[in-house]
C-alpha cells in the first residue's frame, strides 16, 4: 500500500487546521451572533476553495491517482455530512438553542470530531494493514448501513429517547435555562451544566455514529491514511458553514437520503470486490457524483413542481 503521509505533510496540514480554527473562533466569531445566509455562503465558498486548492496540490505533487482519490473521498464525506445537518436541526430545535449560540456548539463539536476522526482513521489503517479481511467487514457494514438508511429514510431522530442524553441527565447536574453561550454555570457555589453542554454532548455522539459509516466509506476509495484523514477534515471544517447555508432549505432535498444510501451501497460493494475487481478511481468518482447529482436535481425539480399553485405531486 503506497502512502504519501510523510512527517512534514502531517505536521504542515495539522498546523494549517489549527491556524484556521484559531482564526475562526478567535477572530471571526469571537462574539456570539446569528450566522446569516451571506456569511454562511462566504465561508462555504472559502472551505470548498481551500479543499480544491489542496486537491490541486496533491494532484501536482503525487499524481492524478492520488488527486482523484482525495476528490472522491472529499465528495463522499461532504455528501454524508449533509445527513449530520438533518440531525443537528432536530437537536437544536428540541433544545430551542438560540441562533446566536449554534455556531459555538458546532465549533467545539467539530473540534472534538477532528480528534475522534484521527483516532478512528489511525485504527482503521492499522487494522487494514494487519488484517486484510477487515476490508470485507467494512464493506458489509457499508452495505447494511446503506440499506438501513434507505428503509428508514423518513424516520427522524428523537433526542428525548437518545441513551446518551438519558445518561447525561441522570449523572450530570443540569439547569434548565441557558446562561449565555456558556456550557456550565456556577449557581450558589455549585457548578451545573447548561442545556448547551447537553446539546454539545449529543452533537459529539452523533458524529461518533456517523464516523463509523463515513470513514470506512473513504477507505473503500483509498487506503492511504493521509488522503482519508485530509478529505475527512476538509469536509468537517466546512460543515458548520454548510449547516447555516442549508438549514432553512433542507426540506427541499427529499431524495438526498436515498442518494446517500445508494452511495454507501456502491462503496460497500466496491470494498467487497476489492480482491476480485478493482473499480478504477475515475469510475468511482463518476458514480458517486452521478448518484448525488440525480438525487439533488430530482429533489429540486419535484419540490419546485409542488410549490406551484394548484399542483400537487405525491411525496416520494
Amino acid at each position: 500500500m503506497e502512502t504519501i503521509g510523510t512527517v512534514w505533510l502531517w505536521g504542515g496540514f495539522t498546523a494549517f487546521v489549527l491556524v484556521m480554527l484559531a482564526l475562526d473562533l478567535g477572530v471571526f466569531h469571537r462574539k456570539a451572533h446569528e450566522v446569516r445566509f451571506r456569511e454562511a455562503l462566504t465561508w462555504s465558498v472559502v472551505w470548498v476553495a481551500l479543499a480544491l486548492t489542496f486537491n490541486a496540490l496533491i494532484w501536482t505533487w503525487f499524481g492524478p491517482t492520488k488527486g482523484l482519490e482525495f476528490l472522491t473521498g472529499y465528495l463522499i464525506e461532504k455528501a454524508l455530512s449533509v445527513d449530520n445537518i438533518f440531525v443537528f436541526l432536530v437537536i437544536f430545535s428540541y433544545f430551542s438553542v438560540p441562533a446566536a449560540y449554534q455556531h459555538r456548539v458546532l465549533f467545539w463539536g467539530i473540534l472534538g470530531a477532528l480528534v475522534m476522526r484521527a483516532i478512528f482513521i489511525a485504527a482503521g489503517a492499522v487494522l487494514i494493514t494487519k488484517f486484510h479481511w477487515i476490508i470485507y467487514v467494512f464493506g458489509a457494514l457499508l452495505l447494511l448501513t446503506g440499506v438501513k438508511l434507505f428503509v428508514q429514510r423518513n424516520e427522524h431522530m428523537q433526542p428525548e429517547k437518545n441513551p446518551v442524553l438519558r445518561l447525561f441527565r441522570r449523572f450530570v447536574p443540569t439547569v434548565p435555562e441557558f446562561h449565555g453561550q456558556q456550557f456550565t454555570a456556577v449557581i450558589k457555589g455549585r457548578r451545573y451544566a447548561t442545556p448547551l453542554l447537553a446539546v454539545l454532548v449529543l452533537v459529539e455522539a452523533t458524529d461518533l455514529v456517523f464516523a463509523v459509516d463515513s470513514i470506512p466509506a473513504v477507505f473503500a476509495v483509498t487506503q492511504d491514511p493521509f488522503i482519508v484523514y485530509t478529505s475527512n477534515i476538509f469536509a468537517i471544517l466546512g460543515l458548520r458553514a454548510m449547516f447555516f447555508l442549508l438549514a432553512g432549505v433542507m426540506d427541499r432535498f427529499r431524495y438526498l437520503k436515498p442518494g446517500l444510501a445508494a452511495v454507501l451501497v456502491f462503496v460497500g460493494a466496491k470494498m467487497m470486490l476489492t480482491d476480485i475487481y478493482k473499480i478504477p478511481i475515475g469510475v468511482s468518482l463518476g458514480m458517486v457524483a452521478g448518484i448525488l447529482a440525480v438525487a439533488v436535481v430530482a429533489s429540486l425539480v419535484v419540490t419546485a413542481r409542488e410549490a406551484k399553485p394548484g399542483r400537487e405531486t405525491p411525496r416520494g
